[in-house]
């Protein structure tokens, strides 16, 4: 089971991504988007272009 802090905030993007980016790539992503860093408390949800896989 996978447990969440309480203050924890979730964001979903809408847009797909590129994921060859990797990780450090897409943190620094939501970090310019958002305004958010995703090393303290903030979870982002990415998204493919592509659906079927």
């Amino acid at each position: 089971m996978l447990t969440a802090p309480a203050n924890l905030m979730i964001y979903v993007a809408s847009r797909p991504v590129d994921f060859r980016k990797g990780a450090d790539g897409l943190a620094l992503l939501a970090k310019e988007t958002l305004g958010h860093d995703p090393m303290k408390g903030v979870a982002v949800v990415f998204r493919a272009k592509r659906a079927d896989g």
